[in-house]
């Protein structure tokens, strides 16, 4: 196809290491390689980028906002406001083919930053807000924010010129609702960098000796299912004795505390920040890897790069997308203490069975998933727009 211009918009902080900007980010880069131009327009807040092929333009510092963590509060209804007068001056610069906007907010903005113009916006449903919004705290009842979502999910998409989602279980769910037309979306899912994952040379890391561990990566956003996983953790402790919880984020941990105390498993929790660089280091000298999130449309970035580790995974159901129980990974109902800790006394007694899922889960996903592969689905969405 043509080389496009695009102008992805990125309604968060840019890069950061969680999985809406780690798709804007991926996907960005997979495009410019593939000769089209990218500039992502986001907010003033990210972490530092090296040499990549596409641009990024900011929104001006805002000193009363420096929020990393996932999620939306009403403080970032200001930032997305800028945001969108941001993309409105850069379309103003030169000729645009399209706009790729990632996650509600960012289609929002667009949606304003675009008005009087007859330009193409493309929506990437990265998670159905139905069953996202609950989680957050916003100052209004669970059947508000629910009912708020399923609006969004219904309204948003009807707006876009094309839909991309990033699994099949998002695309049949809003063709179901009658909201858009099989034609007018398409699936392109996460890729994984597997040679930043490989864990064969990594062996050697894991220290004689040392407590047996299960890791869980990533942000503590309420949706993640930390309380969970806590009290999972307190039984296999109660049962196991000698094993630890590694927690890499770059979250802060305080708002959980109190149950860690009060379950007896503080001393037992191991933090490091979450460095993309080093995140494989610490995958490598884990036993079991954690995906405790319950319900998920989209496909959590962890579980990815778990399996691209070859990590043995015990995942809540409503979120274990691409494994197969006994197969790739240990599943459980969303929800169950018992059977989360089960899962992961299972693997971390079983070593052969621990390991013949990791081998299995690494296959699996090398197999499916590239982010160029990805960028040419994406391409197939833009054809349906750009003439």
């Amino acid at each position: 196809m043509r080389k496009l211009n695009i102008v992805m918009v990125a309604a968060c902080p840019f890069p950061a290491r969680r999985g809406t900007p780690t798709r804007i980010l991926r996907l960005a880069e997979a495009l410019g390689h593939r000769g089209h131009r990218v500039n992502v327009v986001t907010y003033h807040l990210g972490d530092p980028l090296g040499d990549v092929p596409f641009s990024v333009t900011r929104i001006a510092d805002i000193p009363f906002y420096r929020r990393l963590q996932a999620g939306p509060n009403y403080r970032k209804l200001w930032v997305d406001w800028k945001l969108s007068s941001e993309i409105r001056a850069v379309l103003q610069q030169g000729p645009v083919d399209l706009i790729h906007a990632h996650h509600y907010e960012g289609f929002l903005a667009a949606l304003i930053g675009c008005r009087g113009r007859s330009l193409p916006i493309v929506y990437d449903a990265h998670t159905m807000l139905e069953s996202e919004l609950p989680h957050y705290r916003l100052g209004m009842p669970a059947v508000v924010k629910r009912v708020l979502g399923r609006l969004l999910d219904n309204h948003i998409p009807q707006r876009a010129a094309h839909v991309m989602a990033v699994t099949d279980l998002i695309r049949t769910a809003l063709i179901a609702r009658g909201t858009i037309l099989p034609e007018r979306i398409t699936t392109v899912p996460n890729g994984v960098e597997f040679a930043h994952f490989s864990t064969a040379a990594l062996a050697a890391h894991r220290e004689e000796g040392a407590r047996r561990r299960v890791i869980f990566t990533g942000n503590l956003a309420p949706y993640q299912g930390i309380d969970l996983m806590l009290k999972a953790f307190a039984k296999v402790v109660r049962a196991l004795g000698d094993v630890e919880l590694h927690i890499v984020t770059g979250d802060n941990f305080q708002p959980y505390r109190p149950l860690a105390l009060e379950l007896g498993v503080n001393h037992l929790l191991r933090f490091s920040p979450d460095d993309f660089r080093s995140l494989p280091l610490h995958l490598a000298a884990a036993d079991v890897a954690l995906n405790p999130r319950g319900h998920c449309a989209g496909v959590p970035m962890k579980l990815l790069n778990y399996m691209a580790s070859g990590r043995a995974v015990v995942s809540c159901a409503g979120s274990a997308r691409h494994l197969d129980h006994g197969h790739s990974g240990w599943i459980v109902p969303d929800g169950d203490v018992d059977g989360l800790a089960g899962g992961i006394l299972e693997l971390l007694t079983n070593r052969e069975l621990a390991s013949r899922l990791g081998t299995t889960a690494e296959a699996v996903i090398r197999d499916t998933f590239s982010w160029d592969r990805s960028a040419q689905l994406a391409e197939q969405g833009y054809l349906a727009v750009v003439k």
